[in-house]
């Protein structure tokens, strides 16, 4: 079985790194921790180089911190899954576009993403990366879903 894990440091895909993490996978399952570097300044015509220089800057930036992520997560598995072969793979472009570019040419079998759990307003102003997967993918696609601050405590109460 070949695992695609997209994470992107929130809460979200933390609870689907513990999720796989946990899970007992078949013998010979391999897992890949993958997280896209997405740029929020736009590449753009630029005379004076201004904006190409912070979107450098930016990517570096953005590379340290995702090479970090990946790598705690991938560590998180392999302590609890030592069982499992675990790679780390951290790619440029638009989340939702990598993710299953990613899987259909790693030939994941399944793709685990992490849900922010927004309602129809947000989702329709943010995007949704995993409604995105989940309608492209080219394999099964688990959404994990964390429970929200708020609802723990309206139900402790």
């Amino acid at each position: 079985m070949r695992v695609l894990l997209a994470i992107d440091g929130s809460p979200f895909s933390q609870a689907a790194i513990a999720d796989v993490a946990e899970r007992p996978w078949p013998n010979g399952t391999m897992v890949e921790v993958l997280t896209v570097i997405h740029s929020a300044v736009p590449m753009a015509i630029d005379p004076a180089l201004v904006i190409a220089a912070i979107h450098v800057d930016q990517t570096d930036e953005q590379r340290r911190l995702a090479s970090a992520l990946v790598d705690a997560a991938a560590a998180q598995i392999r302590r609890s899954a030592p069982h499992l072969a675990v790679t780390t793979k951290i790619l440029e472009g638009t989340p939702k576009d990598v993710i299953v570019d990613e899987a259909a040419e790693w030939d994941a079998t399944l793709i685990v993403v992490g849900s922010h759990g927004y309602g129809r307003f947000r989702r329709m102003m943010l995007g949704s990366v995993a409604g995105a997967v989940v309608a492209n993918a080219p394999c099964s696609v688990q959404v994990v879903r964390a429970k929200h601050p708020l609802h723990e405590t309206d139900s402790a109460a």
